[in-house]
């Protein structure tokens, strides 16, 4: 039997070791490579649908082919000069840590099951209740992303506003309950919709009151809004939307909302975490007041995907929407149980790569890259926005902002606009020094300039600059 251990280690280990020279690879040649990838599905299936073999390949050999099919359709979002959505990098500690999280294969379901994955839990969530500014008697669960936080915390919601109205929701489910209504702002994201529609309250229940010309929900409207609705009601803020960074006015909102009885939730997704820099949390004044706070790890902590976080402050409410018990689950009521507050019963143990970044940046480390990836955005826009045919659209506070592109011609309509924005950013993408991406905003087609990697530093906001320049030269 120990041969046959040894035998199989031994392979493992092989396999292992390919995987790291390919990585290695991989990022000794990250500044080389095109930004954004620009194969066709076609092209990919072509060379990634194999048909299924009757026999086995060897491991090491999956491994070789997997990246060398996979390599040419894979965007280089991890480096320094990717903007078109707001993904992270991964910074090296939290990679390792998601290595060994895959190696130890821990099912994080419950303490019983794995004991060091349901501390490290413990103390990586009260670290980031610390470096967020939040309650520290809050709940919170490491989930895949910010759409999961935010089904956490509209459930922990759902069932406090029907609790108030005597209904036990889940028990008794939605049918014949007192109508839940959802109001935010315009500029909502689409996954708070989406996480209506998955609680079964649907998207109708979401009422969306248009934003002011600074992007944020008025107050006076909210307030209005709210009388038209007698039964139960959730509000939702915003810490940042996705084109301009803008935030909520917490300290004006909260109030009202509470006023109404409504539960106050937050999208943070990644700018919850502009309250780990000095210079920048004046933006979420107030927002240590709401009910539930919903972020992403995989944005601007840049840990590895999948990774969110939701906070509740009740936390009964919390975990009388999320817990599960069964007879076998060994709960021996000496920790946290992690399945008490997450959607999962069987989970990865995703608070290992949590834990290792904010070990390696510490609190210094953390407000420095929140504040050099926001310099940077705002460098790239003034840049791309100085240049001839360019315009600034925003002047970002944190790392969000628009610029457009302007149709030479005489009396260039706004489809004229759109049209030659759209092939500027072509024409950057196909250049591979930099990848962005286009967005509709107040009826003009724009492109989104999103910084979260850790990677970014001067010489890349030089580069991107200069591919922009020549981009609209060629265009």
């Amino acid at each position: 039997m120990p041969n046959a251990e040894t035998a199989q280690t031994a392979a493992l280990t092989k396999t292992l070791e390919r995987a790291l020279v390919h990585a290695k690879a991989f990022f000794e040649g990250l500044g080389e490579r095109r930004v954004g990838s620009d194969l066709t599905a076609d092209a990919l299936r072509r060379t990634l649908g194999k048909p299924l073999a009757e026999r086995g390949v060897d491991p090491g050999q999956v491994i070789d082919e997997l990246v060398r099919d996979a390599d040419a359709g894979l965007h280089a979002s991890v480096g320094g000069r990717f903007y078109a959505w707001v993904l992270g990098g991964s910074l090296p500690a939290a990679l390792a840590a998601d290595w060994l999280v895959s190696v130890w294969d821990q099912n994080a379901g419950m303490f019983a099951v794995s004991p060091s994955s349901a501390i490290v839990e413990e103390v990586a969530g009260g670290w980031l209740k610390d470096v967020l500014r939040l309650p520290e008697h809050a709940s919170f669960a490491f989930v895949t992303g910010c759409q999961a936080a935010h089904t956490v915390g509209l459930a922990a919601a759902r069932w406090r506003v029907l609790n108030r109205h005597n209904w036990d929701v889940e028990k008794d489910g939605l049918f014949g309950a007192p109508s839940i209504r959802i109001f935010t702002s315009s500029e909502c994201h689409t996954t708070v919709t989406r996480a209506a529609r998955l609680l079964g309250m649907g998207s109708g229940c979401v009422e969306f009151i248009p934003a002011d010309d600074q992007g944020r929900l008025p107050p006076e409207a909210l307030r209005e809004a709210l009388k038209t609705h007698a039964g139960p009601k959730i509000v939702v803020l915003l810490a940042g939307d996705l084109n301009l960074g803008v935030f909520d006015d917490f300290e004006r909102l909260v109030p009202i909302a509470r006023e109404a009885g409504a539960w106050v939730h937050v999208d943070g997704a990644f700018g919850l975490w502009a309250n780990a820099s000095g210079r920048r949390r004046h933006l979420l004044k107030g927002v240590e007041a709401c009910d539930s706070w919903a972020t992403d790890g995989h944005k601007w902590l840049n840990v590895p995907y999948d990774s969110g976080i939701a906070f509740v402050a009740d936390s009964e409410a919390h975990q009388a929407a999320m817990t599960s018990r069964a007879s076998y689950m060994m709960d021996e009521g000496v920790a946290r149980e992690q399945v008490d507050f997450n959607p999962e019963f069987s989970r990865r143990a995703r608070g290992f790569p949590i834990y290792a970044a904010l070990r390696e940046l510490g609190r210094e480390g953390l407000e420095a890259m929140i504040d050099r990836t926001s310099d940077h955005c705002a460098a790239i826009a003034a840049g791309i926005g100085a240049l001839d045919g360019a315009e600034q659209l925003s002047v970002p506070e944190i790392n969000q902002a628009l610029v457009r592109f302007l149709d030479p011609k005489p009396g260039a309509t706004e489809a004229d606009h759109a049209r030659h924005t759209d092939a500027v950013i072509a024409r950057i993408n196909a250049d591979g020094e930099a990848f962005f991406g286009g967005v509709d905003w107040r009826g003009k087609r724009a492109m989104r300039i999103s910084v979260s990697c850790w990677r970014t530093d001067e010489a890349d906001v030089a580069l991107t600059i200069e591919a922009a320049r020549e981009a609209l030269a060629a265009v």
